[in-house]
Order: C-alpha cells, then structure tokens, then sequence
C-alpha cells in the first residue's frame, strides 16, 4: 500500500478493500473546525501531538480528507467501514493528515 504524495499533502487509506487517498484542502479544513467546534486547527494539532486527541477527533480528520480527496460517502458509510489497519491505521493515517497540511515546503 502506498502512502500517497506527501508533497501533495496526500494519505492513503484502504476503506472495505478500496485504496483512497486523503487530502486536507482548504474547504476540507473548514469542514473540520466545524465540525469539532475546535478553537483553532492548532488546538486539534496540538491535541494529536499531546495524545490528547478522541475516536471523534479522527473520524473528523479522515472524513475531511476522505473528501478532500473526493470522496463522497457519507459519515456514517466511514464510521461503519472495516479500515484496513484497524484503529491504529486510522490514528495514523489522521495524524499524517494533519501534519501534512502543516508542513513547510521541503521539512
């Protein structure tokens, strides 16, 4: 399984067998803070890195990127698919995600 295009701000992640590749644009961003309500996306960056993060707070992140990516399920087809990984793949997959988006050109 690939990884995606980092420098695209790409991860990858197999949802019931099928490969996506997850990306955190802009409007996939604002989706996000929305939807968890979060003071800023450095507070939910913050959470990730301090451990501090919830199963709600990566759902969100892999939902935004599932559709930052194109994707076009819906919450509930994502909260009920097999991840291949399981939890730790998708604590992981979240967490790229985030530092991706983040990330200085050429670090």
């Amino acid at each position: 399984m690939g990884e995606g295009n980092p420098f695209a701000g790409e991860v990858a992640l197999t949802l019931d067998g099928e490969r996506h590749l997850l990306k955190l644009t802009l409007g996939a961003l604002a989706e996000l803070e929305a939807t968890l309500e979060a003071n800023s996306l450095v507070a939910l960056v913050d959470r990730f890195e301090t451990g501090g993060f919830s199963a709600r707070d990566v759902a969100a992140v892999l939902l935004a990127g599932l559709r930052g990516g194109g994707w076009r399920g819906q919450a509930a087809t994502l909260l009920g698919a097999e991840i291949e990984g399981g939890p730790m793949e998708a604590t992981r997959v979240a967490a790229l995600l985030l530092g991706r988006a983040f990330a200085l050109p050429g670090r």
